[in-house]
């Protein structure tokens, strides 16, 4: 497949700006989410999968999710996870070229099913329900780690497949602007804000967002453009942080920012001039960074840093800076030592803490919940999850790592205060395991 032109890359960064305004019918999403459904099985089906096609399915689909969710456009509520799972598996089935098979996500898959076994929930409640709730990211996550076990993927691949998934985000920041009130309207307090999140859940919003802050940066750092002009690009990079951060949401910004960390570690140890290299980007991104969060923060009152600083509406230090999630891992824990070798079974940690502490959520944290839903099994499934994408990435070049390393933060910090409940995570963890490849010259000069 050929590099996207700057052309086509302008001409589908507009589109999709004046999608999200369209996107405020949610018959509208409904019927685009069905579309890009049946026209992304078709094309793989069609072509074969013979250029990745799957990966640029599953990438724009995993960055509308939340967009759909928000405006709403699903025909139920975990259509994106089965939608990329679909799209992956039928891209496996159908290309041609072989294709190593990982036995560690192999027996990653079989462990997750055993917990199936256990399942303890009550009566009324649906078996289906909440397997499919605690079981479709994990196993997306499964079968993404086949499909990109050392699969080669050009350097220009990669980025037209980051261009992708960031394009519903460019839909999603015109649709908060026109859905959200204007913000010397919004009442702040000391958590997050589903106003200034369009109505929609900040936590979510805030990750999604920070993805796309992690994608516009890495296109800024390799002199790839998205809307063909350095200035609109700089312009959509600061809106989008700006966005994430009204939110009031720490967790998505947080890790965009760490993602972002460590891919300019790699990136500026890639290059040549790497003292040169370090103290112009640190003290750009210092500078930028500072000034950014100084005026979003008087835009809210103060709010922003009193979030950030863990406190309340009055500037007074909350006691908990998790905002319950510890409560929901220590109950997690709890269920864990009463039930070691086999867990709760899957779906049991919420009723677990509704009988044990008539605490009615579900798990933020999926680490934790595998841990206690699936007991040993579930320590196994975590270990075979950390060892194998880190022993890939040390591996590879330092570019590569830029990649890789930044993917496996994503989706460490996602999974720890978000769980899995969009289709990302599961995503970005498959890419981790990619192998990155810088054969072609022209390439790395284009980029």
């Amino acid at each position: 497949m050929n590099s996207l032109s700057k052309h086509k890359r302008l001409v589908l960064a507009v589109f999709h700006l004046v999608l999200g305004v369209l996107f405020l019918s949610g018959l509208i999403a409904k019927a685009y989410s069905l579309l890009i459904l049946f026209f992304g099985v078709l094309y793989i089906i069609k072509n074969k999968n013979e250029n990745n096609e799957a990966i640029y399915w599953s990438a724009y689909l995993v960055g509308a999710e939340v967009l759909f969710r928000m405006a709403g456009g699903m025909i139920f509520y975990e259509l994106p996870k089965y939608a990329v799972l679909i799209f992956l598996f039928v891209g496996l089935v159908v290309e041609k070229r072989n294709h190593p098979i990982s036995l560690s996500y192999l027996i990653y898959i079989l462990l997750l099913l055993i917990g199936i076994a256990f399942v303890d929930i009550p009566f009324n409640e649906s078996i289906r329900k909440a397997i499919a709730f605690n079981l479709s990211g994990p196993i997306l996550l499964g079968v993404s780690a086949i499909y990109f076990y050392k699969r080669p993927l050009s350097l220009l691949a990669l980025m037209d497949m980051l261009f992708f998934m960031a394009l519903p985000i460019i839909s999603m920041t015109s649709f908060l602007y026109l859905k959200t009130p204007d913000i010397s309207d919004i009442s702040f307090g000391g958590s997050a804000s589903f106003e200034a999140s369009g109505g929609y859940g900040p936590n979510q919003v805030a990750t999604i967002l920070g993805v796309g802050v992690f994608i516009v940066a890495a296109h800024l750092f390799l002199k790839r453009r998205i809307f063909a002009f350095f200035s609109i690009d700089m312009f959509l990079f600061t809106y989008i942080i700006y966005r994430g951060l009204i939110t009031l949401s720490r967790g998505g910004m947080i890790t965009a920012f760490l993602a972002i960390g460590a891919f300019t570690y790699y990136y500026i140890i890639s290059r040549e001039n790497k003292i040169l290299n370090l103290a112009k980007y640190s003290g750009l991104v210092a500078m930028f960074g500072f000034a950014l969060f100084v005026y979003t923060s008087n835009a809210t009152g103060g709010m922003l840093e009193n979030r950030y600083a863990n406190k309340n509406a009055a500037g007074r230090e909350k006691a908990d800076i998790t905002t319950g999630r510890a409560t929901l891992l220590a109950s997690e824990m709890s269920a864990f030592l009463e039930h070691p070798f086999f867990g709760v079974g899957v779906g049991g940690g919420k009723y677990y803490r509704l009988e044990e502490l008539e605490i009615q959520a579900a798990s933020h944290n999926e680490m934790s919940r595998l841990i206690a839903e699936h007991g040993l099994i579930g320590i196994v499934a975590l270990f075979l999850l950390i060892t194998v994408p880190i022993r890939h990435m040390f591996k590879q070049p330092y570019l590569a790592r830029a990649f890789l390393g930044s993917f496996l933060i994503f989706w460490f910090l996602t999974i720890n205060h978000s769980a899995m409940r969009v289709a990302f995570p599961g995503f970005i963890y498959g890419l981790s395991v990619a192998v990155i490849t810088f054969k072609e010259k022209e390439e790395e000069n284009e980029l």
